[in-house]
């Protein structure tokens, strides 16, 4: 009997590019590296890559030498659908203007620089977008209307506008930033997946309960919520993640949620497991995740909602484009 190890799904590469390199991997892994790769060897990987069309190429600056100040080398990936860029010290971000117009998958990290979001705007097949700080131009994002995953790490935004266009959203990540008026959350695409996490100022998330296509709802760390909202409208929410959300005590709102299933309470140390036993009269709830801070407390809370755990599900992964 054969045992096929599983191909390799994340490959750092560098100069000079190696058979091992360029050995085969999952053919919907990520290729990155932390510094820039000579001519010849990006011409070698652009071909490499010619063979994989759902592979994320992903750069990076993580120390090395020469480090990655701009996005020039795409060149050498006109075919590349799927690109990453984390460096801090990116200058701009025109050569983007490499890709072909049908990119379906970008993310652009943090930079040191303010740069303009403007060269987004001709991918108009694009389908998940990762932005972390940047606002520049921002309001492209509007345009980007086959978007159906959209991640907004520390961007704040005055309300929701932009996003009212995207009609084909499925999944949205506000994470840390300081927007804090969500009441168009319902005016924004199909929304199956939202993630709310350490948002500066949030104290409202009322808007949560309209959300009618809503399946997996994520909140964490959000000091200042001290409610959950009623969810009777969100007839097809079956998760539900509450990490480190320090100011929930009252869990009976959850009962409004005529389809959960799954319910994660992670780093809920504040809780007693009193504050749990409300969970067994909720007439369709199957699994229960229990972070009470000290095994002792989840016994007692196993006890008192005796239904077996649920699995740590983070992100909606069958929203990746990579995938269709």
């Amino acid at each position: 009997m054969t045992i096929t190890s599983p191909l390799q799904w994340l490959r750092d590469v560098s100069s000079p590019l190696t058979e091992d390199m360029l050995a085969p991997m999952d053919p919907l892994g990520t290729v990155q590296f932390s510094s820039g790769l000579t001519d010849a060897d990006y011409a070698t990987l652009g071909q490499w890559l010619a063979d994989y069309p759902k592979v994320i190429l992903r750069a990076y600056f993580g120390g090395g030498d020469p480090p990655i100040t701009n996005l020039d080398f795409l060149r050498f990936f006109p075919n590349q659908r799927a690109f990453e860029a984390d460096a801090y010290g990116l200058a701009d971000i025109e050569g983007l203007g490499y890709l072909p117009d049908d990119v379906f998958h970008l993310g652009l990290g943090a930079t040191k620089k303010r740069l303009s979001l403007a060269p987004l705007q001709r991918f108009g097949h694009l389908r998940r977008l990762t932005l972390e700080g940047h606002t520049k131009d921002i309001e492209v994002i509007s345009g980007l209307q086959s978007l159906t995953s959209l991640t907004l790490r520390s961007v704040t935004l005055p309300d929701l506008t932009i996003l009212t266009p995207l009609r084909q959203l499925l999944a949205l990540d506000i994470k840390l930033g300081g927007t804090h008026n969500l009441d168009l959350l319902p005016q924004i695409g199909r929304p199956q997946y939202l993630e709310l996490w350490q948002i500066r100022g949030l104290h409202d998330i009322s808007a949560i309960g309209r959300l009618d296509t809503l399946q997996h709802l994520f909140l964490q760390a959000i000091r200042h919520i001290t409610q959950l909202p009623p969810l009777h409208a969100c007839t097809q929410l079956q998760r539900i993640h509450l990490e480190t959300m320090k100011g929930l005590t009252d869990l009976t709102p959850l009962l409004t949620a005529p389809a959960l299933t799954d319910l994660m309470l992670a780093d809920m140390g504040h809780l007693h497991p009193a504050d749990i036993t409300v969970l067994r009269t909720h007439p369709t709830l199957q699994r229960v995740g229990l972070g009470l801070g000290s095994t002792r407390k989840n016994t007692q809370a196993a006890q008192l909602v005796p239904l077996p755990p649920t699995s740590y599900v983070h992100g909606h992964p069958t929203l990746d484009p990579r995938h269709t």
